[in-house]
């Protein structure tokens, strides 16, 4: 049990919509091990990144000045159109975040793939 307590992972995700990347932070191990399934090729289904976005750059991720919540990600095979967009349209639109543009602030960019685990620190 220690060890889900702790636990904190770095993914890089691209999208394919427009070759932008970011990374995101999880830190459930379900949601990590899910991750890792998908980087390793056994996760074929659910590989595009969904969850909430929070209107605060993080430092992991200093091209933009969003992230996602990362209690709140998840992957998904298919989600409604109403959460789909690139990371770009996403800063273009941040101050719409939570309105009529991504309600809720859920985000689902249905061209996201998780590609490769990130190692801080030499971990």
């Amino acid at each position: 049990m220690p060890e889900s307590v702790n636990t904190q992972a770095f993914f890089e995700v691209t999208c394919s919509a427009d070759d932008s990347t970011f990374v995101i932070e999880l830190n459930a191990t379900e949601t990590i091990a899910c991750a890792r399934r998908i980087v390793g090729g056994q996760e074929t289904e659910r590989t595009s990144v969904m969850g909430t976005v929070i209107k605060q750059p993080p430092w992991y991720n200093p091209q933009w000045s969003y992230h996602l919540d990362p209690p709140t990600i998840d992957f998904f095979a298919m989600a409604t159109e109403v959460c789909d967009a690139t990371p770009a349209c996403v800063e273009e639109h941040l101050d719409e975040v939570g309105g009529a543009f991504l309600p809720d602030s859920v985000w689902c960019p249905w061209c996201s793939r998780v590609v490769r685990e990130i190692h801080r620190g030499g971990s």
